[in-house]
């Protein structure tokens, strides 16, 4: 590949040109921004098109002369649908998915600064490193530390079980991205063995995978898992969504047919299925009413099997481990779909009866002052997010690993703070981009008071400081205490505020969903 044309900066600065650093495939040239050295759209991959396409990820194809890694590289193809679109700024066109970026206060070997390589959420089915609200300069700069983000395929390119295929293609790209980050991030100013991955969301039920996978053996040190989603699929589900899939295009599941499909018009096949998985209640069970047919698939190869009964067996013991979630998660999902203060009774009894571990009348029972659209959003908030986050740390623990878990609590300000804690709120307070993606809705044009900067600097302060340590600044969950601490206005150690709920999931282990 020859040397690219040079591109501006994707935020919008002006910004200077950089420092040149060599990496195993070329030299790359950054710019200067705001006291950082900012790469962007560095290929550690390459196009998974072609010959390889839905195949595992291949080296990236070496360049001669410098090239200007000013520009994020292309979104991988997504379903921009039900959840929106993930906020791009202008990008390229092109095929070249699989880059990183890097923000480092400054690209000396000799530095050795923690590495924090970040892993968008999405539900699997959309995302992008260039979204604007995960710019990383305020946690690079404020931590002195190296933030990389990465992109990896999403939807029927990067989860559809797909005959001739492996699975989990997403994640086989994030350990590639995890590799390239071990062969080059020493000449960026990281330390390799000094890595911590974070994620939300999709990102966070990503992280958890990487936490079973052998193939991601020793290439991080500390894990963060913010709001892991509980959705794994088994591999008998998998394929008979993958068949639904392929169907929606009139094609069968294989390398063969899908191969002949641009990738770009394959993600209507899942923008058509989610709009209609309800419909497949009787087959799918839960997984159903999530609306993305994407999910991490325990094939026995990729994934030998769910996180949490990995992690209980110890294989992430060595691994420093940071778990947390929001308070009210779900309020988000039932805001964007128009239902706030709208269930009624039968959607609230549908939503216990399908998700309640103990049966419908034992969160009743538990919650007897709850309306409707508190018990329609609680039920979903512990199945889908919270109890799956408490119980990865529990699962670390008994595997013989330490855990430090959280709950945020303080209330989007947005919407006179109808929102609450919701899922989404902890990544413009973590990167402090209150008025970008997630954060326009959580913020909704108000002002980041002196108390949000407060909390989001707490954020920052503890992420880093557990990359660098292992150590947020509070102690480590234990079966007795089971202390965590509550991100608020005034933020507290306590014992997990959420007691009646874990009580409920007691020795529920988050088994991947069966095909009914």
């Amino acid at each position: 590949m020859t040397t690219t044309e040079s591109r501006p900066p994707h935020d919008g600065s002006a910004g200077q040109p950089g420092p040149v650093v060599r990496t195993t495939a070329g030299s790359v040239r950054g710019r200067r921004e705001a006291g950082l050295a900012v790469f962007r759209g560095i290929p550690f991959a390459a196009p998974p098109v072609g010959e390889a396409r839905f195949m595992a990820p291949r080296p990236a194809r070496p360049w001669d002369g410098i090239r200007d890694a000013y520009a994020f590289g292309p979104p991988p193809p997504q379903d921009l649908g039900g959840l929106g679109g993930p906020g791009l700024l202008d990008v390229p066109e092109g095929d070249e998915w699989l880059t990183v970026n890097v923000w480092t206060p400054e690209p000396d070997p000799a530095a050795r600064r923690p590495v924090m390589v970040w892993i968008y959420g999405g539900a699997y089915k959309l995302g992008h490193s260039g979204s604007p609200g995960y710019d990383a300069r305020h946690i690079a700069a404020d931590g002195d530390v190296v933030v990389v983000s990465l992109n990896y395929r999403v939807g029927m390119e990067g989860f559809t079980f797909i005959e001739g295929a492996p699975a989990n293609r997403g994640l086989l790209d994030q350990v590639a991205a995890l590799e390239w980050v071990r062969d080059n991030i020493e000449s960026f100013g990281g330390d390799p063995g000094q890595v911590a991955v974070f994620g939300e969301s999709a990102g966070a039920g990503s992280v958890a995978s990487l936490l079973t996978m052998e193939r991601a053996s020793g290439l991080f040190r500390r894990a963060i898992a913010q709001s892991v989603p509980g959705t794994f699929f088994s591999d008998a589900l998998a394929r008979d969504i993958g068949t639904a899939l392929a169907a929606e295009v009139g094609l069968r599941p294989t390398v063969a047919d899908l191969a002949t499909v641009d990738p770009h018009r394959l993600t209507s096949a899942g923008e058509t299925l989610s709009a209609k998985m309800l419909q497949y209640v009787d087959r799918w069970g839960q997984a159903a009413p999530t609306v993305t047919p994407f999910s991490p698939v325990v094939d026995g190869e990729v994934l030998p099997t769910g996180p949490w009964q990995a992690l209980a067996a110890g294989s992430a013991k060595d691994i420093d481990l940071l778990v947390g979630h929001n308070r009210d998660e779900y309020r988000l999902f039932t805001a964007m779909a128009g239902r706030l203060g709208q269930i009624t009774e039968e959607q609230a009894a549908s939503a216990l009866r399908l998700f309640a571990p103990g049966g419908e009348q034992a969160y009743r029972a538990a919650f007897p002052d709850a309306s409707p659209g508190e018990l329609y959003e609680r039920v979903q908030t512990d199945w889908l997010f919270n109890m799956p986050s408490l119980h990865l740390a529990e699962a670390q623990r008994a595997g013989g690993g330490r855990a430090h878990v959280y709950e945020l609590t303080w209330p989007a300000p947005g919407n006179g703070g109808a929102l609450g804690a919701c899922h989404g709120l902890d990544i413009p307070l973590l990167f402090g981009t209150y008025g970008a993606d997630l954060g326009l809705l959580l913020f909704a044009g108000v002002e980041p008071s002196a108390e949000a900067l407060s909390l989001s600097s707490r954020f920052r302060a503890s992420w880093t400081s557990f990359a660098r340590s292992g150590d947020p600044g509070w102690p480590a969950y234990d079966d007795e205490r089971r202390l965590v601490q509550v991100l608020d206005a005034e933020p507290v150690v306590t014992a997990y505020p959420e007691e009646t709920s874990r009580r409920l999931w007691e020795g529920y282990d988050f088994p991947p969903l069966p095909l009914l």
